[in-house]
């Protein structure tokens, strides 16, 4: 998760990590063993990249020393198990409501997913409900592109965001399809899958 940063800029947030509270320009110095400028220099860019951000100051003796610590970003650098405890929660469903039951519920989630998105497709034509969904999907993690070159347009993802959970619960892939038929208001055909050895994820959108 770290591409791009120096060893040194790891390093400093690492130190950030372990400990919460944050530390001041002279503790990193020394945590590091390198000089207060380069310090400076690292954290000014940190900062600019909002990796990390300022705490409340430190109070000393003399004049208060200024705190840094991870933002939320900075923290979303280091290693998550999302998936892991993504399949566990999907095996638990499974084991209780069974391979129906557990895409009537990922219908539901797709559902109230699309209700909060819905107000921004207001007023919109279905070819610019289309896009817009598309787009949408990107901000999800998709990789998306509309194909127009047939009679139905269709949303054709170039990825799978959640890879690793389809290939292990295939009943995830109507998240998907039940997504895109709440936003546009079409049945919605998932005429290709990656997961199922497709190049792509090609959702065709079918007329009313």
């Amino acid at each position: 998760m770290f591409y791009g940063f120096g060893n040194r800029q790891r390093e400093l947030l690492e130190k950030l990590l372990f400990k919460k509270i944050g530390l001041t320009i002279d503790d990193l110095a020394k945590e590091l063993k390198i000089s207060r400028n380069a310090v400076q220099q690292h954290t000014l860019a940190l900062e600019k990249g909002g990796y990390i951000e300022k705490g409340e100051l430190n109070p000393t003796g003399g004049r208060p020393s200024q705190v840094y610590i991870l933002s939320d970003k900075g923290v979303d650098l280091f290693p998550k198990q999302y998936s892991w405890f993504s399949e566990l929660l999907l095996g638990s469903l499974k084991s209780q409501l069974g391979t129906e039951g557990l895409e009537i519920r990922m219908h539901e989630i797709a559902k109230n997913l699309a209700d909060s998105l819905k107000p921004k497709l207001a007023g919109m034509s279905l070819p610019e409900k289309i896009f817009e969904v598309s787009r949408i999907m990107q901000e999800l993690g998709f990789e998306t592109e509309v194909d127009e070159s047939e009679s139905l347009p269709a949303i054709v993802a170039h990825n799978c965001v959640y890879h690793h959970l389809a290939k292990e619960f295939e009943e995830v892939c109507q998240l998907d399809r039940s997504l895109l038929e709440s936003l546009l208001d079409r049945e919605i055909d998932h005429e290709e899958c990656i997961i199922k050895g497709g190049e792509v994820c090609k959702f065709k959108i079918n007329k009313p």
